[in-house]
């Protein structure tokens, strides 16, 4: 891969101590708020988004914050970055996340360029891992669903081309934050920041020299004031409700993606 589907590190220096992972933070400005606030990811060398940062109610909020960490941040494009991208762009009529329409129309033409020159991968060597694979679903798909409990036979297939020497891969996607061991490869989710299903609070990882799954609570019926004030999309109340206290539960959710991940295929 090249050009916009991988990103070497460049600038970054050998091998890091610690980077402090964030995926699917979906323009919850209080939640990304309280996981920068953390001492750990404070002391971190390098801070790794993981996609799906603007799609929701604080989308240019979002944007503006990380941009302004300057190069201590590196990021990867996800579905929904790339779904708003192409709405601006006259490229699709409409996008199947309800509130997604509304949080592209709130971007900057500049930031919508920002989105597009995204990388869909990004390699960094770190200290317990050696080089590690960084994606948003699989390197070969930003939408491919895999799961904690996906079968071997399935994972054979989203590493089908993976380099040999990767031997830890970070993805993110489903929300749902889990550490396992795939054909000798360590896979981390970090879960999400804004949108977590099964268990609510802002979920991230610290990566190096181990894989720390952290969940940062925060006041949640504060956070749900604050979007129902300051974001204008009319069904904010029933949307926030509903993601910031996680509704979902990881069961239910594991059903309807377990329907997109293989399993039951011959």
């Amino acid at each position: 891969m090249s050009g916009r589907s991988e990103q070497l590190a460049r600038g970054v220096p050998g091998r890091l101590g610690r980077v402090a992972v964030l995926s699917d933070i979906h323009g919850v400005l209080p939640a990304l708020e309280a996981v920068l606030a953390e001492p750990e990811v404070a002391a971190a060398e390098r801070i790794v988004l993981t996609g799906d940062i603007t799609a929701g109610p604080q989308p240019a909020e979002v944007l503006d914050l990380l941009r302004r960490q300057g190069d201590r941040v590196l990021w990867v494009a996800g579905n929904a970055d790339r779904e708003l991208v192409e709405y601006r762009r006259g490229e699709r009529a409409g996008i199947p996340d309800p509130i997604a329409p509304y949080a592209a129309d709130r971007l900057t033409d500049e930031q919508v360029e920002f989105l597009a020159a995204l990388p869909k991968t990004l390699t960094l060597d770190i200290r317990g891992h050696g080089k590690v694979l960084f994606c948003h679903a699989t390197l070969r798909d930003d939408e491919e669903v895999v799961l904690v409990d996906s079968r071997p036979a399935r994972w054979t297939e989203v590493f089908a081309d993976l380099a040999d020497d990767i031997r830890t891969v970070v993805c993110g996607h489903t929300h749902m934050p889990c550490v396992r061991l795939a054909h000798g490869r360590l896979v981390v989710n970090p879960g999400s920041v804004g949108m977590p299903y099964g268990r609510p609070g802002a979920h991230w990882c610290l990566l190096g020299p181990g894989a720390d799954l952290r969940v940062t609570p925060y006041d949640i019926p504060a956070a749900v004031a604050r979007l129902v004030t300051e974001c204008a999309y009319p069904d904010i109340a029933e949307w926030a409700d509903y993601f910031l206290n996680a509704r979902a539960t990881d069961g239910e959710v594991l059903e309807v993606f377990g329907r997109r991940d293989g399993r039951g295929a011959s």
